[in-house]
């Protein structure tokens, strides 16, 4: 670990209750869009917001005054844009021919969520296309099969664990349940991440968290695909 540094990547499914003092105690603390794991199991805090900025989701986001105005929106320091708009632009023609119904799959906005980041003095960050073209790669070693994109919380998880910015760091991740939308390879991504745990460079925060489990320096804490 590097200086005792710990990140925490929390995603939108289940969450052990006594998960969230864990998550508060961390150094780094990523969600995902609208934050449902914000609060009670999944603490209090939010660092870095994750977003996934093309499509329907990217739109309702920035369209939404209630997710302006929300807490982990106001709290995070940065905001990270889970696809690079460049790939995606390439994706179009093929997924027209494809899947017709996700017309609009591909439409940028990550214009807005800079400018968002921009006016309320926020780091910016749009994950390279290097990423998701290793992650594919990765993922279809687990037989992956026929899928659109992969999630927005693999794709931070594969960019966490090989930016040089967090190298060293301990890395750990709640509230990933591997299951939604049905055009994302939840099953090849469950392979992968178990892998990735087994190798040692990632730790699951779940059900089996206990109290004598918790860093001795972790505050009073109040307290799920993508």
């Amino acid at each position: 670990m590097a200086d005792g540094k710990r990140i925490m990547i929390v995603g939108n499914g289940e969450i052990a209750q006594a998960a969230a003092a864990v998550i508060d105690a961390s150094d780094r603390v990523i969600r995902f869009n609208d934050c449902p794991s914000f609060g009670g199991n999944g603490g209090s805090r939010t660092d870095v917001l994750a977003v996934c900025n093309t499509g329907r989701p990217a739109a309702a986001m920035l369209t939404s005054e209630d997710w302006m105005r929300s807490r982990p929106v106001q709290d995070c320091s940065e905001i990270w844009c889970v696809r690079d708009p460049g790939k995606f632009a390439a994706m179009r023609e093929s997924l027209r021919q494809t899947h017709p119904a996700l017309d609009d799959f591909c439409d940028d906005y990550t214009s807005g969520f800079s400018a968002l980041a921009a006016d309320a003095g926020k780091l910016f960050y749009v994950i390279p296309t290097s990423v998701h073209d290793r992650l594919d790669r990765e993922l279809d070693a687990h037989d992956a099969g026929h899928y659109v994109s992969p999630s927005s919380g693999v794709m931070v998880i594969a960019h966490v664990l090989s930016a040089e910015r967090f190298r060293g760091w301990d890395v750990q991740i709640a509230g990933f349940g591997h299951a939604g939308w049905e055009h994302h390879p939840f099953e090849a991504e469950r392979l992968l991440v178990d892998a990735w745990v087994r190798e040692g460079r990632l730790v699951r925060v779940g059900d089996d968290v206990a109290d004598d489990n918790l860093p001795l320096n972790v505050p009073d804490g109040d307290g799920g695909g993508l």
